[in-house]
């Protein structure tokens, strides 16, 4: 893998602090990595591929101002912080969203961050439920806002949690396994590439934004501003691509001619 230009992938994100390899530097990276670049599956849908080596992620995700998915966010994330020192090891899990857990493969990417003696699970790339602070590997809640994570052990998984209101929810499982880099180019192919992948049938974006967050599902969008909640549907792509260029801070004009196969309408 490539060497990466920290000094780019910084001005990327907006981060001119720390860089010692301390639990406060982890977590204003995260919180600015996060803030600065989308979860978006654009290229799964248009059928380009998603590459993982770090020229790629570089040219994609810091000098084109795109976003991505899981194995993008964790693996340019993974690079910034190994620039500085952190001790980390790279990590698949077995989504339970939608799948029990002896259904589901191992198609999430995760960072496990060592500091001194403590273990910190750090995942950018988990769509709208993604922790926006590192969350102790031992169990302890950790609290953004009104989302707060945890991780649990439960029949030999190690299984993040995530709690926002009343609602408690699922998110992956994992044995934390020693993943080779081909796993995750093995994960990586099949989620982008096979017909059944969620990320092949659905338009899934999530930002943050200075007051709050935007979600999309498909033609549904969900923006929160403090305690405000306003919901939407899309009328067509056109109003798609006006949304990403507003919240997301990039242009794709490819957005207006694309299939999405959940959204019949669309073609």
């Amino acid at each position: 893998m490539s060497a990466l230009d920290f000094a780019s992938y910084s001005a990327r994100i907006g981060w001119n602090c720390a860089t010692a390899p301390t639990y406060e530097t982890l977590a204003g990276i995260l919180a600015a990595h996060m803030a600065a670049i989308p979860f978006e599956n654009f290229d799964v849908l248009l059928g380009r591929g998603v590459a993982l080596d770090l020229p790629s992620l570089t040219r994609k995700l810091v000098e084109q101002r795109r976003g991505g998915y899981c194995f993008e966010q964790a693996t340019l994330l993974a690079a910034a912080l190994e620039a500085l020192g952190f001790e980390l090891t790279r990590h698949t899990a077995r989504v339970t969203l939608v799948a029990s857990r002896r259904e589901s493969a191992r198609t999430h990417m995760f960072l496990l961050v060592r500091l001194g003696g403590d273990e910190f699970v750090v995942d950018p790339g988990f769509g709208a439920l993604a922790p926006r602070v590192p969350v102790p590997l031992a169990g302890t809640h950790a609290v953004a806002g009104s989302d707060t994570h945890w991780i649990a052990r439960d029949d030999g998984y190690r299984v993040l949690y995530h709690r926002r209101g009343d609602k408690t929810t699922e998110c992956w499982v994992t044995t934390l396994d020693r993943d080779n880099l081909v796993d995750f180019e093995m994960g990586n192919y099949f989620t982008s590439t096979n017909p059944l992948s969620p990320f092949r049938n659905r338009v899934m974006l999530r930002a943050l934004t200075s007051d709050g967050r935007v979600g999309v599902m498909n033609r549904d969008v969900t923006i929160w501003r403090g305690d405000c909640v306003e919901m939407r549907v899309l009328a067509d792509r056109a109003a798609l691509r006006r949304l990403v260029a507003e919240h997301f801070g990039f242009d794709l004009p490819q957005i207006e001619t694309m299939r999405v196969p959940s959204i019949p309408e669309w073609g």
